[in-house]
Formats: C-alpha cells, sequence, structure tokens
C-alpha cells in the first residue's frame, strides 16, 4: 500500500485547532473550520462526495464497489486538539531511524522524552517519531487518526485493492471539550457501524470506556468586611476548601486508581468569598457505580457545610456519557472484525478498555455502535506528544483491511 499519512500528518499539525471549553458556539473555535474545509478540498482531490456543514462537521462518503449489500462503515477522527496545552504555532520534528535513546528539544532544554517513562518508544526501534519542538502539544490526538483515514481514502480510492461496502467518513469539532458529536446529523451520515481511530498503542482496539457524569457544586457563603467580620464572614472560598481536602485521597481519585477502578476528580475551582463554584468529573466502567460515588460526594458536602451555619449550596449531576460496551456487546462483531483486520496487518490484536472515553461512546448510544482503533498517538495533552509514521500507517492498512472483511462477510 501506498500511503500519504506521513505528509498529510505533518500538514495537518501546524493548522491550530485547539478547542475553547468556554465558548458556546459550534466548533467552540471557529480556526477549527481551517483544517475542516481542508480535509474537505483534499477528499475531493481524491474524487470523494464531501462537504462541511454549518457546525464545522466534515462528511464524506466512498460508494459501494461490490453488488453485494453491505452495511455502510464510517471511519470517525476529531480535529480539535486538547485545551491543555498549546497547539498554536505546532512545529513537527521528525526523528528518522529512531535508535531508542531519550529524545531532547533544541528549543526547550532540559525537557526529555525518556523510554524509561514511556515505554512504548521502547518498541518503535527503526521507526520514524515524529514529535514538536517541545513549546506546543503535536496534535497527534486525534490528527494521527485523520491521516490515517485519509491515506486509507486514499488508497481505496487510488489503488482499489478490493471490493467493498459503502465507506463513510466523519472528521468531528470539540471532542476534547466532551461535545464531540452533539451536532452530527447520522442521517446525513448514513452509517451502520463506526470505528472512532483516537486510540493509542499499535494493534489495541478498545471496546469499553468509562462511564462519566459531571457535578456543578455551588457554595454560597456570607460576605462581610474583613475588618469587621468577627462572627458574620463565611467564606464560599474556604469551604470550597475543606470539601477539597475532605475527599479521598488514597482512593477514588486519578493519582491512586487504575485498571477498572473509577474516581471523583475535582477539575476546576473560581470564585469569591460570596460564590466559589467547583466542577468535577465522577468516572467508573460500570455505570451503576457513579451513583454510589456521586452519594458519597453528596455526603461528604454535606459533612463540611454542616460546620458552617448560614452557608448553603447547590449540588447538581449531569450525565456526560456511558460506557459503550453496553451497545457492543449487543453487537460483537463489530468488534470482531475489527480484531480480524488488525491480524490482516500483521498485528497482534489486543482487545482492551479506555480510561476515557471517545466520540464513539457517544455515537455507540445515539444508535452507531463504535469500537476505537489505534492511531499511534501517545503522551496526549502534552508538549511531550509524539507518535510513530508507522504506527500511522499501519491503521490506515488496517481501516483498509477492515472494508474487506465487511465485504467478505456480507
Amino acid at each position: 500500500m501506498k500511503h500519504t499519512a506521513r505528509q498529510r500528518f505533518l500538514h495537518y499539525v501546524t493548522i491550530d485547532t485547539q478547542s475553547d471549553p468556554g465558548s458556546g458556539t459550534c466548533p467552540s473555535t471557529e480556526k477549527q473550520k481551517n483544517l475542516a474545509r481542508l480535509l474537505v478540498q483534499e477528499l475531493h482531490a481524491l474524487g470523494i462526495e464531501a462537504e462541511m456543514d454549518e457546525n464545522g462537521y466534515v462528511y464524506g462518503h466512498i460508494p459501494a464497489t461490490t453488488s453485494k449489500q453491505v452495511p455502510a462503515i464510517c471511519f470517525c477522527s476529531h480535529m480539535d486538539t486538547s485545551p491543555d496545552c498549546s497547539g498554536a504555532d505546532v512545529k513537527p520534528v521528525v526523528h528518522e531511524n529512531y535508535r531508542g535513546h531519550p529524545i531532547t528539544y533544541a528549543a526547550v532544554p532540559g525537557l526529555v522524552l525518556d523510554p524509561e517513562e514511556h515505554p512504548d518508544l521502547k518498541n518503535k526501534h527503526g521507526h520514524d517519531i515524529v514529535t514538536s519542538d517541545g513549546t506546543t502539544l503535536l496534535g497527534a490526538d486525534n490528527k494521527a487518526g485523520i491521516a490515517a483515514i485519509m491515506s486509507a481514502a486514499h488508497i481505496l480510492m487510488k489503488e482499489k485493492p478490493h471490493a467493498h461496502g459503502p465507506v463513510k467518513i466523519l472528521f468531528t469539532p470539540d471532542e476534547e471539550i466532551g461535545r464531540g458529536v452533539e451536532k452530527a446529523n447520522l442521517s446525513k451520515l448514513g452509517a451502520d457501524y463506526a470505528y472512532t481511530i483516537d486510540g493509542e498503542t499499535l494493534g489495541h482496539i478498545e471496546n469499553e470506556t468509562f462511564s462519566a457524569d459531571a457535578c456543578i457544586l455551588v457554595i454560597h457563603g456570607i460576605s462581610a468586611h474583613p475588618g469587621f467580620a468577627k462572627n458574620k464572614m463565611v467564606s464560599a472560598i474556604k469551604l470550597a476548601s475543606s470539601v477539597i481536602d475532605a475527599l479521598p485521597k488514597k482512593r477514588l481519585s486519578p493519582e491512586t486508581t487504575e485498571g477498572r477502578e473509577g474516581f471523583v476528580h475535582p477539575v476546576s475551582i473560581s470564585g469569591g468569598i460570596e460564590r466559589t463554584e467547583i466542577q468535577f468529573i465522577i468516572r467508573d466502567f460500570a455505570t451503576a457505580s457513579l451513583a454510589s460515588h456521586e452519594a458519597e460526594l453528596q455526603a461528604l458536602v454535606e459533612s463540611v457545610m454542616a460546620q458552617y451555619p448560614g452557608a448553603t449550596y447547590s449540588c447538581r449531576f449531569i450525565e456526560q456519557y456511558r460506557n459503550m460496551k453496553e451497545v457492543l456487546d449487543k453487537h460483537p462483531h463489530v468488534t470482531e472484525y475489527a480484531v480480524e483486520a488488525i491480524r490482516r496487518s500483521g498485528i497482534t490484536p489486543v482487545l482492551t478498555g479506555i480510561r476515557g472515553g471517545t466520540d464513539g461512546s457517544r455515537l455507540s448510544f445515539m444508535g452507531l455502535p463504535c469500537p476505537n482503533i489505534f492511531a499511534g498517538e501517545h503522551a496526549f495533552h502534552s508538549r511531550l506528544e509524539w507518535v510513530s509514521v508507522q504506527d500511522m500507517e499501519k491503521a490506515a492498512e488496517t481501516i483498509v483491511h477492515l472494508t474487506a472483511v465487511w465485504e467478505e462477510k456480507a
């Protein structure tokens, strides 16, 4: 297969597509449409029907080349990069024929990508590793997935390796801020099943995610002039601090959990004496456990607030997404076909879960069963983010083989 993933990826990451959780628009940043417009142009250049809608979503359609009735399969990646680290003026650096050494950054002395701390690097001898120059994130999350999908589209259109059913392409904005498929038009997309290309390690396919809720806790204190505040002031800031301090420290926190353990995590705090707001995320693989975690948080807040007469609070829990395994278990062939496609790419498949969520979580519950396939991205949301060119190419191969598997099984 003649891949185009490398050159596409190196171009895509230079386009700033960082999303903004404080924005109420869709997309949350207009600059995400710059990449969306480019992708539409590139799809058109391949002879693929494509469009960008008013919300910045890109839809592509590759017609079937078989006479069989094959379900329409969608491949999906998100265009935005995380707000956690600067995504402006990304300068990708290609480390050719990597030999297992720590990678240093000329622009940021002291910053080191160490294989002892990033063990997947140890398996990449001979690969071409792409990093940023160390001043920004790279954007492999999820432009590696976009590059893989576009490379696969190039192969399907130009090399025509085999007959396949209808192939749909979906590129979404705002996944990093939890809104990735909120305004996706599934009728326009016209897919029966989907795969996000947004995973990490080579060969991994994820059919399970966290279930997720959010909590917004608002504490109302009593303001008074600090010079005359005795027996009058009740500081909402200090109450909020007491709530944070009372959270479990050796369990139920991201710092102390792994595997299938869930957590309650404060992600922001803002306000003043009279009003302070804390935002939490609540995560667990077992959806039923979310209620238990939320009850524990509620009880903890009530215990703290009881010590401060006069102060009041409100605690609002918001559903975010659910473990996609609840849907995928009803459609096991969707995952099984992906496992077979990975195997045909010469890789050992690894079926696993992800301590997070993807667009596939939401899509699965919107009626589009959608596991997650590796894209090769690592150390995402940080200046140490990296990806292997060869891993992106294997992701593209997996997509191509997957279209063959669906056609054969029809």
